[in-house]
């Protein structure tokens, strides 16, 4: 183990420089062996540089996305690794230096210069892969497309649906029986409007929805349950003036309400019209489990609930290297009624904290009884660590199960790769940075046996810098 100053972790230096690129690699074996059913591409997206001429971007959130593929074939596994090409990051890459404003950055110079400046795009949440291409999802814009094998950017993608500066969210949720993709996106007025689409398995937009909201609401992330779509919309709202203004930037001018309610819209998945809309107390949330409709119609939402909203600060002090704040999210269950919007039930499921919860892709929408997410270990002080263990909850037990990596080694959102040859079998697949030997590498665990040593660890070329989703795509 590398010795370190007290105020610095070890997972401050995937993130000290910028991520380099590399083209398909065939990746070394460190240990086990690649299972024989284990066959298709494994996507993951994050920002891969925090800085650009020496200047450090404002959150975490305002990286270049960057792009990491491995892909498992008969003959192996090969890596590849490459920056979204956006306009915005060919500009600033030109220029060497930053340029536009972002989610956590207002634009560099005097505050006249601020003034209607368009936000980058950064490409840097997560991926959707279609069958003929990879889209780099991004909450505030449209999306990018890639090639499914080298990365190569495209350009952005409008779906055959998506309007001039409309926004294409970064959670879109696949019916694994249908095909069918759902997403939203914000419009961001006074008086915002969130904007509903429903894809076909290409991903061409087939049908639109629109609900208007209350003043300017921050919405992440929503869940797909049975024949509804379900958004929280926590007591945050974004200060429209300061932003028009220049004065702050978005992530600066979002303040928590804690005498609002947390907003409850139920939609209908056919008609995309709003079934019903409650309150309730309120709370925070980044990313949603799953949803389900149990037999009485109550519908279930798992999701991790913060008490406010600590967690924009904490995550806007990553690209320092070092962070203070503490915000402490566990996995909470909630039943609806979809008649009145109304929480009939609200109860933690564990005391733990954790983030990236996902179930298996062919349990979205229905009871999954098993969710895998990213956790802290229990010995650490959560505001200064990243999540040190991947875990499994099960739901008809719970029982949490946790593969705990050690000191210094940090796994990325755990990600559900099913088996070609066996249905009843399944992968877990994450991206691990090891402060230790300052490498990266992926880890493949059963889903059988999360506690012991992974089936497989591959080595990668170059350091991974901390992406935020990833998902798989069978062959």
């Amino acid at each position: 183990m590398i010795t370190q100053a007290s105020t610095t972790k070890g997972w401050a230096n995937a993130i000290a420089k910028p991520a380099t690129e590399f083209p398909p690699t065939a990746l070394p074996v460190i240990s086990g062996k690649i299972p024989e059913g284990l066959r298709g591409s494994l996507y993951r997206n994050g920002p891969g540089r925090l800085e650009r001429g020496g200047v450090t971007v404002g959150h975490w959130f305002d990286g270049d996305g960057a792009i990491l593929a491995v892909h498992f074939t008969p003959a192996g596994a090969t890596g590849v690794y490459r920056y979204v090409q956006t306009s915005g990051y060919q500009a600033e890459a030109a220029a060497d230096k930053l340029l536009y404003p972002n989610y956590g950055m207002t634009t560099p110079g005097p505050i006249w210069k601020r003034w209607s400046k368009p936000v980058k795009n950064a490409a840097n949440t997560s991926v959707l892969p279609l069958p003929d291409k990879l889209l780099a999802l991004w909450e505030g814009g449209h999306p990018h497309a890639l090639d499914l094998q080298t990365l190569e950017t495209r350009g952005t993608d409008d779906l055959s649906g998506l309007g001039k500066g409309a926004s294409f969210s970064a959670h879109p949720k696949i019916d694994p029986k249908t095909g069918e993709i759902f997403n939203f996106g914000l419009t961001p007025e006074l008086n915002s409007r969130l904007n509903i689409y429903k894809s076909n398995s290409t991903g061409k937009i087939i049908q639109q929805g629109s609900v208007q909201l209350e003043g300017f609401p921050f919405i992440h992330d929503f869940v797909l349950a049975g024949q509804y779509l379900v958004f929280f919309v926590p007591p945050v709202r974004v200060n429209f003036l300061k932003v028009a203004l220049g004065w702050c930037s978005y992530g600066d001018a979002m303040e928590w309400h804690p005498n609002k309610s947390t907003q409850i819209i139920i939609v209908d998945r056919d008609s995309l019209s709003v079934v019903s809309r409650g309150e309730a107390e309120p709370w925070y949330q980044w990313h949603f489990s799953n949803g389900y409709v149990e037999k009485d119609g109550l519908i279930v939402i798992d999701f991790v609930r913060y008490g406010d909203f600590q967690t924009n600060q904490y995550l806007k002090e990553v690209p320092t290297g070092q962070t203070k704040t503490k915000a402490k999210g566990t996995l909470w269950q909630a039943r609806l009624n979809p008649d009145t919007g109304q929480v009939v039930q609200l109860q933690q499921l564990f005391d733990r904290s954790c983030e990236f919860p996902v179930v298996p892709q062919q349990r979205v929408g229905q009871f999954s009884s098993h969710t895998y997410l990213s956790l802290h270990r229990e010995v650490v002080d959560i505001s200064k660590e990243l999540h040190g263990a991947i875990g499994c909850f099960e739901h008809k037990t719970g029982t949490l199960i946790v593969a705990d990596l050690g000191e210094n080694r940090y796994p990325s959102e755990p990600v559900y790769a099913p088996d070609s040859l066996n249905h009843d079998q399944g992968w877990i697949l994450t991206v691990v940075y090891d402060g230790n030997s300052d490498t990266s590498e992926v880890m493949v665990f059963s889903r059988n046996t999360l506690n012991q040593e992974p089936i497989c660890r591959l080595g990668l070329p170059k350091v991974i810098p901390f992406s935020f989703h990833g998902q798989w795509k069978s062959r």
